[in-house]
């Protein structure tokens, strides 16, 4: 397969590094595309084989003619959340397949463009939810099926991010809604798309609220960061400050965004505490579901430590599963917590609660990705996937509307029932 991938940012590394490393006999980087010439070259270095010419690169102007010129089968969007939609529908439009990072997209209009030229092209996509490819959330979706603990009913959810990897969603493009979705689209997708998944249903009602309670120029007083600057580069109380990104001292971050400054201007380290920030940092949802199921679910950034709590209330008994990622943060650096840190407690009516041996394995996200990835790139060498993981447009899109209710419930204050929201824009998606 010839691949083409656009956006040259750290989630693009994923990819190429997995085409380059595990499948260079079955698969081809034919092109690279991305807006920033700096990072372009980067990237076009890491991927470059010894003895070869290396791989064509193209600005993001000329993706059309990367198109023509490479004739890629398949396209890999990287890039923002906001431009994935104007990549999928012309790779569609040029007959190519897509392998996309989630977010499908990020609000309706986009959606339904995405939709209906997917229905006229015929053409496949493929979103990348690693979250269902982890050992233990494989767990999960085996022992609700199986009926382990009856019928599902109702469901609790909890997602805290920690004070560095929170925080890093307020200082870069993430920050504003028409870039992101904001968290309840960029980060929840990857929540809402396991519990469509886990619960076999689709949602239909949403009630949420949300608010900026602490990434806020007052919490920048109270902490004793008067006179911060706009960016962390430069910032005369960056040396009192527990957000200070020191891009300088990461060279990952050194050469994607601070070398690569002068070409677009784009600056990865701005202020957490900026005025100007135009998503919200506390966020808790009530979902209903096709089926019955309601769901609670809580989203924080700005948590001492870093992981989720689930429960699943049952008709024979009750799951509880809960992730610790990292312990906390302490003096500036995260604890990452151990292998052991993954648990989840059955208790069934009538019988004593039993912790589960829970599955583990090596790799990122919880052993998630090389899964995956072996399934994208690799399917004939993989067993046959009897849970279901791989996600389409389809799962793509519903694992975005809960989260586009609840940015909608949140701006309204009213409950929102997303089969009349997708009526009333004209969105027919599929089961």
């Amino acid at each position: 397969m010839k691949i083409a991938i656009v956006g040259c940012g750290s989630r693009h590394k994923m990819f190429r590094d997995s085409v380059v490393e595990d499948y260079p006999e079955k698969h081809e980087i034919v092109a690279l595309c991305d807006s920033n010439a700096h990072r372009l070259n980067e990237a076009a270095k890491a991927v470059s084989q010894p003895g070869t010419n290396g791989v064509a690169t193209y600005l993001a102007a000329d993706f059309d003619r990367l198109i023509a010129e490479q004739k890629p089968d398949t396209v890999v969007v990287a890039t923002p959340d906001f431009l994935h939609s104007d990549y999928i529908i012309r790779a569609f439009e040029a007959g190519c397949d897509v392998i996309c990072e989630k977010p499908l997209t990020i609000d309706l209009s986009r959606l339904k463009q995405i939709v209906d030229t997917q229905r006229r092209t015929g053409r496949k996509i493929k979103v990348t939810f690693n979250y269902r490819y982890s050992p233990a959330r494989t767990q999960i979706k085996e022992l609700i099926a199986s009926g382990t603990i009856g019928e599902v009913t109702a469901v609790d959810f909890r997602w805290h991010l920690d004070r560095v990897h929170g925080a890093d969603y307020f200082r870069r493009w993430h920050r504003q809604k028409e870039n992101s979705g904001g968290l309840l689209v960029h980060k929840s997708t990857h929540h809402f798309d396991l519990l469509n998944w886990w619960l076999g249903t689709a949602p239909v009602e949403v009630l949420a609220s949300g608010r900026r309670a602490f990434y806020r120029p007052e919490m920048a007083v109270e902490l004793g960061l008067e006179g911060r600057g706009a960016r962390c580069t430069g910032c005369p109380v960056a040396a009192k400050c527990d957000f200070d990104l020191k891009m300088g001292e990461d060279a990952a971050l050194k050469s994607l965004y601070l070398d690569a400054e002068a070409d677009d201007g784009y600056f990865r380290d701005l202020c957490v505490f900026d005025e100007e920030i135009g998503i919200e940092d506390t966020m808790q949802a009530h979902i209903r579901y096709a089926s019955g199921v309601t769901a609670n679910y809580t989203l924080t950034a700005y948590s001492p430590w870093e992981g989720l709590e689930i429960k699943f209330q049952g008709t024979k008994g009750e799951i509880t599963h809960r992730h610790v990622e990292v312990h906390g943060v302490f003096g500036g650096e995260r604890d990452h917590a151990d292998e052991d840190a993954i648990t989840t407690e059955l208790n069934l009516a009538g019988q004593k609660p039993v912790m589960l041996e829970v599955p583990k394995a090596k790799g990122h996200h919880g052993g998630a990705d090389p899964v995956m990835l072996g399934y994208i790139f690799d399917p004939e060498g993989m067993e046959p996937d009897r849970f279901g993981r791989a996600s389409d447009h389809v799962a793509g899109a519903w694992s975005i509307l809960t989260g586009i209710a609840a940015n909608a419930s949140i701006e309204t204050g009213s409950l929102v029932n997303i089969p009349s929201m997708l009526r009333s824009r004209g969105i027919h998606i599929g089961a």
